[in-house]
């Protein structure tokens, strides 16, 4: 059994609500982490979700939380136990999954690690629900029906909140920020992979800058 975390997990809940964006980061070189994230911070955003989609997932999630231990650093794409476990023997601070796992979502209650699981359908949201789960990933939104389909869940689910990731860019984030059931927007735009690739961290600084200044203007 992992560690249990002093984390409180609504002030990481409403430290990402806050910020409105949630940078999805994929990082294939560990040693990029600290310049990637770096990167978001001095733009504006100095939070992450790493995805567990490489292996060097867990090595860059301990990087940046013993160096940047100021900074809120979770983890992604989380599908069994096991790499929730993984997670947060790394020093994650917030889990995200794809889909609605019960044994992901107990154990992260176990610990005391907040967890988005990722839903869609009415019939996942009343299950999240039932397990005391309100901040849900929604989630391909892009292709489950975008800020219709948020729309639409408002109604039958006022109290449950979204964070829409999958298919999310510049161009359309204030019309999902608009929605009062929207708590943030997580998106792989902020971290182009050809730019990490390049070293050009500084234009990881302008996307997250200029995200900053869309969430400015839509929740004026």
């Amino acid at each position: 059994m992992a560690r249990r975390l002093d984390v409180d997990a609504m002030t990481v809940l409403r430290d990402i609500r806050d910020h409105a964006v949630l940078p999805v980061v994929v990082i294939e070189d560990a040693a990029r982490a600290l310049d990637i994230v770096d990167a978001l911070a001095g733009g504006g955003l100095p939070l992450a979700e790493i995805t567990f989609r490489t292996p060097a997932a867990a090595s860059a999630i301990r990087s940046l939380t013993e160096q940047r231990p100021e900074l809120l650093v979770g983890a992604g794409t989380i599908t069994t136990v096991q790499e929730a476990e993984a997670a947060v023997a790394a020093g994650s601070r917030f889990l995200v999954s794809p889909g609605l796992s019960s044994d992901v979502v107990e154990y992260a209650v176990s610990v005391g690690v907040p967890i988005m699981p990722g839903v869609q359908t009415a019939t996942e949201i009343m299950a999240a629900s039932a397990m005391g789960v309100e901040v849900l990933k929604f989630f391909p939104a892009g292709i489950g029906g975008g800020t219709v389909a948020l729309s639409s869940l408002a109604g039958p689910f006022p109290e449950t909140r979204f964070v829409p990731t999958g298919g999310i860019g510049p161009a359309d984030l204030g019309a999902y920020l608009d929605l009062p059931n929207v708590w943030a927007c997580g998106g792989t735009w902020l971290t182009p992979p050809d730019q990490i690739a390049a070293g050009r961290f500084d234009l990881i600084s302008d996307l997250a800058a200029e995200a900053v200044g869309l969430v400015r203007h839509a929740r004026r």
